[in-house]
């Protein structure tokens, strides 16, 4: 591969050391920066707070679904708070009879990022109300991957199991179908919603005026088909996009190969956006997703 070819990654950085997929990239010889596409609000922290403080016996609840960070972010800011309100040993007494079956239950994780920051928070706070026992992960890196291995997870008889699944506002149905099909009934619970980033455009431009390298060919890496949905429109005003219907080879200054981190946001730009898509991740894991770019790499320049 040549040396040096820069990267967009289309997601937010991490906030608690240096950024995974920045890092796996760069000692592959990439050069990657991270331009956030879209803003999250949480919403429900109270009812998630309410649910948590309750127990999951009080709501018969037999496991946790995770599919997204930003629902590990939830409920760590949820769990923070309430560690934070047990202020007497009766209190925390208390709520740790209440809570206590939240560590004998499964979280079931998309991707072992997920999976990561679902332990993480056990690391964080020795309480009751976090993760211990987390599933999936590595194995099962897309949505239907994970309802395939909840179901095989289960007990055999599942007439009785409920599953608490916590979403943002944008969702497709492959999972819920998958487990009601299977006889899992689900608990759905929205903590968060996005929208499109107000100084995305200004911090793209920042973005690629800070690349030392002037190369014509760049990467372009999308993480979700909200973030493409949204970030397109303004990413044509910089780049050359490949379309599918497009007979013109594209000719300008900067031409971009484009990656998805999976095949649920790969359909979406084949399909709703008519994109030309290079590479896709077999997982969501950096060194997936830099293996991808490499093997395309490897392909052109043989």
């Amino acid at each position: 591969m040549k040396p040096g070819w820069n990267v967009v990654l289309l997601r937010s950085p991490s906030t608690d050391g240096p950024d995974p997929y920045e890092t796996t990239l760069r000692s592959k010889g990439f050069i990657p920066l991270t331009v956030p596409a879209l803003e999250t609000t949480h919403v429900s922290l109270d009812e998630l707070k309410r649910l948590i403080r309750e127990g999951p016996d009080a709501h018969n609840l037999s496991g946790v679904i995770i599919t997204s960070g930003r629902s590990c972010e939830a409920w760590k800011m949820v769990v923070e708070e309430l560690v934070h309100e047990q202020d007497s040993k009766e209190t925390a007494d208390r709520a740790g009879s209440l809570a206590a079956s939240w560590s004998s239950i499964p979280f079931y994780a998309v991707g072992r990022t997920t999976a990561m920051l679902l332990l993480d928070i056990m690391k964080s706070y020795d309480t009751p109300y976090a993760p211990k026992d987390v599933r999936g992960g590595e194995e099962s890196g897309t949505s239907e991957k994970l309802s395939h291995f909840i179901l095989n997870n289960l007990p055999s008889n599942r007439k009785d199991a409920k599953l608490l699944y916590l979403t943002g506002d944008k969702n497709r149905d492959t999972l819920p179908k998958i487990l009601r099909e299977g006889g899992v009934e689900l608990q759905t619970l929205q903590v968060y919603g996005t929208q499109g980033s107000r100084t995305f455009e200004s911090d793209l431009v920042r973005a690629i005026e800070s690349f030392q390298q002037v190369v014509s060919h760049w990467w372009i890496v999308y993480f979700a088909p909200s973030v493409a949905d949204f970030a397109t429109p303004v990413l044509r005003k910089h780049f050359d996009i490949p379309q599918i219907d497009s007979v013109e080879a594209a000719d300008g200054d900067r031409t971009a190969r484009i990656a998805s981190i999976g095949p649920m946001t790969t359909s979406h730009l084949r399909d709703e956006l008519k994109i030309c898509v290079h590479a896709t991740a077999a997982k969501p894991t950096p060194d997936d997703l830099a293996a991808a770019l490499n093997a395309v790499e490897s392909m052109f320049e043989s």
